[in-house]
């Protein structure tokens, strides 16, 4: 016959229902998502501005580098489009720094400030399991000892286990209450929280488009002279190119 330890602080009574337990699980893997999603959104956001603001520092030096190229001092209008670009990429490089700003303001910190608040709910859930461990070590001292033989010690013994359970069951009671309660309505609180950041996202980049149309319509205007098709302009570098490859010094060996 073999012999079957007894499992200290496993209780042959289910405290907790499978039902119950289900439930706490299924919420609270719900907001684990949640806690990564928005870790994840949040680092996203961060490199999307980054990017932005690397893309229209880039072009405001482009621009700057064509200025300082020789062929602006020996060609008059090469310098006025030069010149118009640099006025162009500085003012793109403004409404860009504003955009970023605003989503700074409006979605990134927002997304950080709300990260910020699952450290204490995972707290909560550590100090709701630690609650159900001393319950489930409690229950099992009771039940060992109301199997045990009915003497006047073991009974002493019981009532003081008893005494020991029960403010115990009452505080795992207790949070375990207030999660099931509370987990679901912070979920549901995303949607609320969230929602305003994301309209001011979309307001910052609609705004931000529509200055860029404008500033590069007007540059267009303004460089785009000779009202030249992409396909013609590339026919004419191609033609230009020709042109070079024919000098001595650049013909392959």
């Amino acid at each position: 016959m073999s012999w079957i330890p007894f499992k200290i602080g496993q209780p042959k009574k289910q405290i907790v229902s499978k039902t119950v337990e289900r439930d706490f699980e299924r919420e609270y893997e719900k907001l684990q998502k949640l806690e990564d999603q928005t870790k994840k959104l949040h680092k996203d956001m961060k490199k999307s501005t980054e990017a932005d603001l690397a893309m229209s520092k880039a072009a405001v030096k482009i621009s700057a580098d064509l200025l300082s190229n020789p062929l602006c001092e020996q060609d008059q209008a090469f310098l006025e489009s030069m010149n118009e670009l640099d006025k162009a990429m500085k003012r793109m490089d403004a409404f860009n720094q504003e955009k970023v700003n605003q989503i700074q303001k409006t979605v990134i910190d927002p997304l950080k400030k709300y990260s910020g608040v699952f450290p204490s709910l995972n707290m909560a859930v550590k100090r709701r399991e630690q609650a159900l461990q001393d319950y489930k070590r409690l229950q099992s001292k009771v039940e060992k000892y109301e199997e045990k033989e009915k003497t006047g010690p073991v009974m002493v013994k019981l009532c003081q286990a008893k005494d020991e359970l029960r403010p115990v069951r009452d505080d795992f009671e207790a949070k375990n209450k207030q999660l099931l309660d509370e987990m679901p309505k912070f979920y549901q609180s995303r949607i609320d929280y969230f929602q305003p950041s994301f309209e001011a996202l979309i307001r910052a980049q609609v705004v931000y488009f529509t200055e860029m149309h404008n500033i590069f319509s007007e540059l267009t205007d303004k460089i785009d002279q000779a009202g030249l098709t992409d396909e013609q302009r590339q026919k004419e570098t191609e033609a230009k190119l020709s042109e070079l490859r024919s000098l001595s010094i650049v013909a392959d060996d």
